[in-house]
């Protein structure tokens, strides 16, 4: 659909996923893996490194697909669908449709060096044609101006820091209006004093009502923001629960032996 960048508001989406296995070779990397967020929470999933968390934000928008166990988005299942008993891969374009309803953010930016700020953040949207070149470029200007990054516009991504970086990367996962975004350690390839204002951007998000689900290292922001915290360790969720149960009062060994290591 084009048109200018005024729009409804964007509904949170729910997502659930159902007994997710995956591996790699054989290396299990996600063991049962069953997880709901409802429409307008953020969840923080924590865990070691190999645990398997940032494997869990791929299957969610199916940049990986699971041996077995799928994942609803609203109640639809992402990548694939019901077919005699079981489940059958959706086409590439049919998968593509579903992910413009999920942003992600990645680790390292992802960003386009040959755009823009700007040229980066509206090149979905008019590539999907849901609005016209002008559109695109509007709501790109809008997006960056929420992220603080007004004056940024018409830099190139080798001009701007780690952190305005990531800042571009976020205004470019809300481009497509999505229900949900996936933040896989978004401040973990920062120098720590550009930390901070991403996390105020990712802030800003949670107290909008976007649902959100963030791997991260960051205790405190977890602390701050989350509605649920999630414990990931070998492919299995251990533990969850709100921030002040698993964070102060973990129940799990595992978790109290993690947290005695970051905290």
């Amino acid at each position: 659909m084009t048109g200018t960048a005024a729009a409804a508001p964007v509904r949170p989406a729910a997502v659930e996923v159902h007994d997710v296995h995956k591996s790699y070779g054989s290396r299990r990397v996600l063991d049962g893996v069953s997880l709901t967020v409802r429409p307008g929470e953020v969840t923080v999933v924590l865990g070691p490194s190999g645990s398997g968390k940032s494997t869990l934000l791929r299957v969610v928008n199916h940049l990986e697909r699971p041996e077995s166990g799928y994942v609803s988005l609203n109640g639809e299942p992402i990548g694939v669908r019901p077919h005699r008993g079981h489940f059958k891969e959706l086409s590439e374009r049919a998968i593509l449709e579903q992910r413009r309803r999920i942003g992600f953010v990645f680790q390292n930016f992802n960003l386009f060096p040959h755009l823009t700020a700007l040229e980066n953040v509206a090149a979905a949207p008019a590539a999907t044609g849901q609005l016209d070149r002008e559109g695109a470029r509007e709501l790109a200007r809008g997006l960056l101006a929420r992220v603080g990054l007004a004056d940024h516009a018409d830099a190139y991504p080798r001009r701007l820091s780690g952190g305005q970086q990531q800042r571009v990367a976020i205004a470019r996962a809300l481009a497509l209006r999505p229900g949900l975004i996936l933040f896989d350690e978004p401040t973990s390839a920062l120098d720590p004093e550009l930390v901070g204002e991403v996390l105020s951007v990712i802030r800003d998000l949670a107290a909008d009502g976007t649902t959100l689900v963030i791997v991260t290292h960051e205790i405190g922001f977890a602390r701050e923001v989350a509605d649920r915290v999630v414990f990931l360790d070998e492919g299995r969720i251990l533990e969850e629960g709100p921030p002040a149960e698993v964070l102060d009062h973990p129940r799990h060994p595992r978790t109290r032996a993690f947290l005695s290591k970051v905290l």
